[in-house]
């Protein structure tokens, strides 16, 4: 499994506006809508029930909210990029400014992990989030999430 089997292009926000966790899940679940076609609002949900049970702030300045539904038929994802950091009830009480967000089908057990297990593996990578913090096109991101030497990795600058 591949970042890029988990997250499409269109699936990259470079610069979101947010001001609170709340309207950060609600940004993410709308790109998730567009991409996925499964309710906004229950994926929105998906993600609150899930901060319930503790915050996805992993720190460091990221987060990784996630949720397995239903209605899901495969695992994706969206990245986003914050504008301004913002609090998000971190672990380590630090705000964050990088969310990768991940929907995974109800069923999808040990695949679910493994893809949670290689996001957090990739944004641990000091260098990749340094790349990443930096980076001002969707596509540069694209291509720092996904390894990809070529498409976009000029223009990360």
């Amino acid at each position: 499994m591949n970042i890029a089997d988990l997250l499409a292009p269109d699936a990259v926000l470079p610069a979101l506006k947010a001001q609170s966790k709340k309207q950060l899940l609600q940004e993410l679940s709308a790109r998730a809508h567009g991409i996925t076609r499964i309710s906004e609002r229950r994926i929105f949900e998906t993600l609150v029930e899930r901060e319930r049970l503790g915050t996805t702030g992993v720190g460091s300045g990221i987060a990784i909210p996630h949720g397995r539904m239903a209605e899901a038929k495969t695992i994706s994802g969206v990245f986003a990029r914050l504008e301004n950091p913002i609090d998000y009830e971190a672990v380590d009480s630090q705000p964050i400014d990088l969310v990768f967000m991940l929907l995974a089908p109800e069923n999808a057990g040990a695949d679910h992990l493994k893809a949670l297990a290689k996001v957090s593996r990739l944004l641990r990578d000091k260098q990749t989030v340094e790349k990443l913090r930096t980076a001002t096109s969707a596509e540069a991101l694209y291509s720092i999430l996904t390894g990809d030497k070529n498409g976009g990795a000029a223009t990360a600058a």
